[in-house]
């Protein structure tokens, strides 16, 4: 079976798919687009360029998540 490639237009399509805008981002976690984007310099929190947009897929916004501190020392 040979492998398919597929065309960037694609490839672009299907990242968005599983993928928010930093203000889908902001509003699901109802966090500033300022600390976002600190978090995104800081390093903590990944994003992707897709053409001119800058997007954070579903993945790296769950890592994110759960790499926050856990507060009152639950276990």
């Amino acid at each position: 079976m040979g492998t398919r490639k597929i065309s960037e237009v694609e490839r672009q399509r299907r990242a968005l798919q599983r993928a928010m805008s930093i203000d889908e981002f902001c509003q699901r976690y109802r966090i500033g687009r300022t600390t976002t984007y600190t978090e995104i310099k800081e390093g903590r929190l990944r994003a992707r360029k897709c053409g001119k947009r800058t997007i954070i897929t579903d993945d790296d916004s769950e890592d994110w998540l759960q790499r926050l501190p856990v507060i009152g020392g639950a276990r």
